[in-house]
C-alpha cells in the first residue's frame, strides 16, 4: 500500500510541476508578445492564434490567473514532495547511523531543498526560458488551458486583481489590461542604433530612419534657411529683375519685400515669369505677382511646419521670432534635406557643408550643433546662447572674428570626465560679412594633456 501511495504521490508531483510550467510559460509568452504580432497571427493563423489574441487582450486578468495557478501548484507540490522525498532519502540517512533528532532534521532540510530545486528548475526556469526564446509557439500551446483555468477561477482572480489594482491606483498609476505596444521616438532611435551596430540594417538606412524619427523634435528655427542667406527682391522691381536674380543665384523662390524682409509682401516663383509676355516683363512690377506666404513661429515643431509648407502651392513659409521679426524662410527642400540628407542640383553651391581633410574637418558656420556632432564627432556643450557652430565660436571668442583666428573648445562627453574634457581647435577659415562662413575643426585631446604640453613660464 505504501508503494502505491508513493507512486501516486510522485505522479501527482509531476502533474503539479507540469501545471506550474504551464502557468509560467503562459505568463512569460503572453508578456513577450507584441500586440501587432498577436493580431497579425490571429488574422492569418488558426484557432490557437485566436486563443492567444483573447488572452492577450485581457493580459492583466490572465497574468493574475497565472500567478494564482503558480501559487496553487507550487504549494501543493511542496506539500506532497516533502514527505515523499523524505521517505526516499531516509534509508540513506539510516546507513549513516545519525542520532534520531539530527536524522529527522537533516531529512526534512534535504527534502525541502531537493523538492524546491526540482520544482524551480522544471516548473519555472525551463518553461520561462522556452517562453522567452519562442513566445509565439509557446503561447499557442498554453493559451487555451490558461483561458480555461482563468474562467474557472474568475471570482478568485477578480478579487485578487481588484485588490492589486486598488493599491496601484492609490499610488497614482492607472492599471492597464494590455501592454503598451507603441514606442516613443527615443525608443525607436535607440532600436535603430542598436540594429545598425549589430549589422541588422545598413548604415545608410539607419541614418535615414534616425533622421526621420528625430524630425519631429526639430523646430522651425532649426529647419529654416537663415535670414542672412535669403535673397530678396523689392516690390517695385520688375519681372525682368526676377529672371536676372534667378540666373545669378540659381534660386527659384524669392520673397518680395517693401524695403525690408520684415515687411514681406509675398513670394514669387520663377515659373510665374511665363505668365507675363516677354515684351511686358521689364514694365511689370513684382508686387503684381507676389502671392501670400504663410508665417510660422520659430518654435513650431517639424511636423507642424511640414503641414504648413505642404498646404500652400509655393511650398514655402516665413519664420518669425518671438519679437515678430523675420528669422528666416523654410521650404519643402529644407524639410526633405533634413530627412534624406543634402540635396543638390547644378545651381547649388558645390562646396559640401562638411569636408574631412587629414584628421580635421572644414564645416559650414551655419551647421547646427547636432549636425556637427553627427558629421565630426565634436559635441558642443549645450547652451541657449547659440544654435550653430559659428555661434558657438563667436560666443567663445567674445567678438566677431577675422579669418585665421582660432579658439579652443571643450567637448561635451556625457560619460566622460567633466574636469578633464576633450579639447578641440576651431579656426575661422572664411567670413561672410559678419557671419562665420567656414570653420576648421580638429581634435586636440584632453585638457590635462594640453596643459602639460605647454612650455613652462620662466
Amino acid at each position: 500500500m505504501s508503494g502505491w501511495l508513493t507512486a501516486a504521490s510522485v505522479l501527482a508531483i509531476l502533474v503539479l510541476t507540469a501545471g506550474t510550467a504551464l502557468f509560467v510559460a503562459a505568463e512569460f509568452s503572453l508578456t513577450a508578445l507584441e500586440r501587432s504580432t498577436v493580431d497579425a497571427n490571429a488574422r492569418t493563423g488558426g484557432r490557437a492564434d485566436k486563443f492567444v489574441q483573447r488572452a492577450h487582450r485581457t493580459l492583466s486578468f490572465q497574468l493574475s490567473g497565472a500567478q494564482i495557478g503558480i501559487s496553487i501548484t507550487t504549494l501543493a507540490t511542496g506539500y506532497l514532495a516533502e514527505p515523499v522525498v523524505g521517505r526516499m532519502i531516509a534509508p540513506i540517512l539510516d546507513l549513516l547511523n545519525l542520532p534520531p533528532g539530527l536524522s529527522g532534521g537533516l531529512s526534512l532540510a534535504l527534502a525541502l531543498i531537493i523538492a524546491t530545486s526540482l520544482s524551480m528548475v522544471f516548473g519555472e526556469l525551463v518553461p520561462k526560458n522556452i517562453a522567452v526564446a519562442l513566445p509565439a509557439p509557446t503561447a499557442r500551446a498554453v493559451a487555451a488551458p490558461q483561458l480555461f483555468f482563468a474562467a474557472l477561477f474568475t471570482p478568485a482572480i477578480k478579487a485578487t486583481n481588484g485588490a492589486a489594482n486598488w493599491v496601484v491606483r492609490r499610488m497614482g498609476i492607472e492599471p492597464a489590461e494590455e501592454l503598451r505596444s507603441a514606442r516613443s521616438p527615443q525608443e525607436l532611435v535607440s532600436l535603430v542604433r542598436t540594429s545598425a551596430d549589430a549589422g541588422s540594417i545598413d548604415a545608410a538606412t539607419a541614418a535615414l530612419m534616425n533622421r526621420s524619427l528625430r524630425f519631429g523634435e526639430l523646430d522651425a528655427e532649426e529647419l529654416m534657411t537663415p535670414r542672412s542667406k535669403i535673397v530678396t527682391l523689392d516690390a517695385d522691381q520688375s519681372v525682368a529683375d526676377l529672371v536676372t536674380a534667378a540666373c545669378e543665384t540659381g534660386f527659384s523662390r524669392f520673397p518680395i519685400v517693401d524695403g525690408d524682409l520684415d515687411a514681406t509682401v509675398g513670394i514669387v516663383h520663377v515659373k510665374q515669369v511665363f505668365e507675363i509676355a516677354p515684351a511686358d516683363r521689364a514694365q511689370t512690377p513684382l508686387a503684381r505677382l507676389a502671392q501670400p506666404v504663410p508665417v510660422v513661429p520659430a518654435t513650431l515643431d517639424g511636423d507642424a511646419v511640414m503641414t504648413q509648407v505642404r498646404a500652400n502651392g509655393l511650398q514655402t513659409a516665413m519664420v518669425v521670432d518671438e519679437y515678430g521679426g523675420t528669422a528666416g524662410m523654410v521650404t519643402v527642400e529644407d524639410l526633405i534635406e533634413e530627412i534624406v540628407g543634402d540635396v543638390r542640383d547644378e545651381h547649388d553651391d558645390r562646396r559640401p557643408d562638411v569636408l574631412e581633410t587629414d584628421g580635421s574637418w572644414q564645416v559650414s558656420g551655419l551647421l547646427r550643433i547636432d549636425e556637427v556632432a553627427a558629421a565630426t564627432g565634436y559635441r558642443a556643450p549645450e547652451s541657449e546662447h547659440y544654435e550653430t557652430i559659428g555661434g558657438l565660436v563667436i560666443t567663445a571668442l567674445g567678438h566677431l572674428p577675422v579669418a585665421g583666428e582660432s579658439v579652443e573648445l571643450p567637448a561635451f562627453e556625457p560619460d566622460g570626465h567633466f574636469d578633464d574634457p576633450i579639447m578641440w581647435l576651431a579656426t575661422v577659415v572664411a567670413m561672410d560679412g559678419r557671419r562665420i562662413d567656414v570653420l576648421e575643426l580638429s581634435e586636440l585631446g584632453p585638457r590635462s594633456r594640453r596643459a602639460s604640453d605647454e612650455p613652462e613660464a620662466h
